[in-house]
């Protein structure tokens, strides 16, 4: 009977070891993918608590900052140097979330993530070139600093042999794809697949495929689409050049397919200044930062373009 009650207890040790290590391969490969800022009690529960697109200091910041998600890579280096080309600057808030869910942030007044509230305005917002077009009205000023064109991120070794966009119209290849409705990227990436297959690949990924569920439409592609390829949820998705660079540059296992220049778009990044900037100043040293040399330098290290 003894040496039952210690089989058993084994036992349940060696599952509970499993579940515990199960637990943890399932949230391997989760974000942030950058080395949060820590300056007291660090508390990220993967799965749980984990909130890697607000970054810095939300209570009193001296300058906000809403990037188009795609950049988020970019942001630490990027604060660093603003801090210390302008040293004043000690506390700064960021978001890096699609640039239409940031616009209907500004429109709205706030948003809510979970239980939080956040009703901090921009002093500067960035996005493509046709959204800071559409809300020209909202901005003083207006400046181009960044450039990016496509590419499709896929699994290590991809299993699927996939080449170019026109693999992704097949019924075996399970796609992410960003959501157009809020995502940008979105409707720039149904150009390509216009492009690149006419009318009919277009339906066949964002119409057909979407029905079948062999697309699915992300919410927040720059952390959901490398999320589920790393998980074997899908097995590609087009996404902007810098960010499968990146996936890459941090030793991420998925390989990156180019998209040829025919096929390609490009996007143009542009950052404006809220005419409403809560702290002007700040808004106006941040534009005259993010196209000097320093910036285009970090972007290029990203996998940007710069002119």
């Amino acid at each position: 009977m003894k040496h039952l009650v210690i089989i058993t207890a084994l036992i349940l040790s060696l599952t509970s070891l499993s579940q515990l290590h199960a637990q943890q391969q399932e949230h391997r490969f989760d974000p942030p993918w950058n080395k949060p800022w820590n300056e007291g009690l660090s508390f990220t529960v993967a799965g749980v608590d984990n909130v890697p697109d607000l970054y810095g200091d939300i209570v009193d910041p001296q300058l906000v900052v809403f990037f188009a998600g795609n950049q988020f890579m970019v942001i630490d280096d990027l604060l660093a140097g603003f801090k210390k080309a302008y040293p004043y600057y000690t506390r700064i808030f960021a978001e890096t979330l699609p640039p239409g869910i940031l616009a209907k942030q500004i429109k709205s007044g706030s948003i809510t993530v979970g239980n939080m509230r956040i009703s901090h305005q921009p002093d500067v917002y960035t996005a493509g070139k046709s959204k800071i077009s559409e809300m020209q009205d909202f901005f003083s000023r207006s400046e181009v600093y960044a450039k990016n064109n496509l590419a499709i991120m896929v699994q290590k070794g991809n299993p699927k042999n996939v080449k170019g966009l026109c693999d992704l119209g097949r019924a075996d290849v399970m796609v992410s794809m960003p959501n157009p409705e809020w995502e940008g990227i979105g409707k720039r990436i149904e150009e390509a697949y216009v492009k690149a297959g006419g009318e009919m690949l277009r339906k066949k990924i964002m119409e057909l495929k979407v029905k079948d569920k062999t697309t699915y439409l992300t919410q927040i592609h720059h952390r959901q689409t490398p999320m589920r390829i790393m998980y074997g949820q899908s097995q590609a998705g087009p996404v902007w050049y810098s960010e499968a660079y990146y996936q890459k540059m941090i030793g991420n296992p998925i390989e990156m397919i180019p998209v040829p220049e025919k096929e390609n778009i490009q996007a143009i990044y542009m950052a404006g200044q809220l005419k409403t900037a809560p702290h002007p100043k700040a808004a106006e040293d941040f534009m005259n930062f993010l196209v000097s040399s320093e910036a285009k330098k970090i972007y290029r290290q990203y996998g940007f373009t710069v002119d």
